[in-house]
């Protein structure tokens, strides 16, 4: 029996997790056990789960997050491969529950996979956006080959000037990204330095780039986030495709995108 079984919402959202997870590993952005994913399931939780015993000990967060009180989400496990999440997900990811006191967790189902060792800063993000009332419940963390390969020069990781490159080689980000993209310093993966940093960012934008390591996003559902990531990403091969062929590509000029903006209503 899987927590999944005549769940059809559960099951569907679980089931959009392992499709982008196969995409990411499609795509070269998941190297080995690279990424994580997870998504806020709670909505989707019922009396029946709620009274399911823990089949794990209480692990701790390392941080108290009252926002995520009694939450429950869905994460890849563990040096778990995108490739294994994507045909087995339950086998690869795993059910928690946020405990009362808003400092530990508990695995609930199906298997005792102890959840990615990113996930203090996940759920860090996921307390944030409760607290602002957004209605994003995904999270996804990968290592997009062009993004990051733009993060390696200095120039890219000014304020927002990967944001206007990106936007100029193609209409379709600027209408689909419209926040653009976050820049953040190097820190070290996994830390509550980066955890917050993402944080500070995600008030300004919906995906930040982590300098020489990767990507962030947040969105409604796992399929949102994952298609930030792609436009932008596409972006970024256009630019350097066009630099391989041996010229600077000349980008839409600044009225061109204030006429996206204005004839699609986007953020200025």
């Amino acid at each position: 029996m899987s927590i999944l079984d005549n769940r059809p919402g559960l099951a569907h959202e679980v089931g959009q997790v392992a499709e982008v997870a196969g995409y990411l590993w499609q795509k070269g952005w998941a190297e080995r056990n690279g990424g994580n994913i997870t998504v806020n399931i709670t909505e989707h939780i019922d009396d029946a789960i709620r009274a399911m015993p823990a089949i794990s000990e209480p692990k701790p967060i390392g941080m108290t997050l009252p926002n995520i009180k009694g939450c429950y989400f869905y994460c890849k496990g563990t040096n778990k491969r995108m490739r294994d999440l994507a045909r087995w997900p339950m086998d690869n990811g795993s059910v928690i529950r946020i405990l009362d006191d808003c400092a530990h967790y508990e695995i609930i189902a199906d298997k005792p996979v102890a959840p990615t060792s990113e996930l203090p800063s996940h759920l860090a993000v996921h307390n944030y956006l409760i607290g602002k009332g957004s209605n994003y419940k995904a999270s996804v963390h990968t290592h997009p080959i062009e993004l990051v390969a733009l993060s390696h020069c200095k120039k890219y990781l000014e304020k927002d000037v990967a944001s206007r490159l990106l936007w100029s080689m193609i209409p379709e980000t600027k209408a689909f990204c419209p926040r653009g993209l976050g820049i953040i310093p190097y820190k070290l993966p996994s830390s509550n330095e980066l955890a917050e940093a993402t944080i500070k960012e995600l008030g300004d934008y919906d995906v930040t780039l982590w300098e020489k390591h990767g990507v962030f996003a947040v969105d409604t559902d796992v399929m949102a986030a994952f298609d930030q990531i792609d436009v932008l990403n596409k972006s970024a091969l256009i630019y350097i495709q066009a630099r391989n062929m041996g010229f600077e590509p000349d980008g839409m000029s600044d009225e061109q995108m204030r006429e996206m903006t204005v004839a699609f209503n986007l953020p200025k």
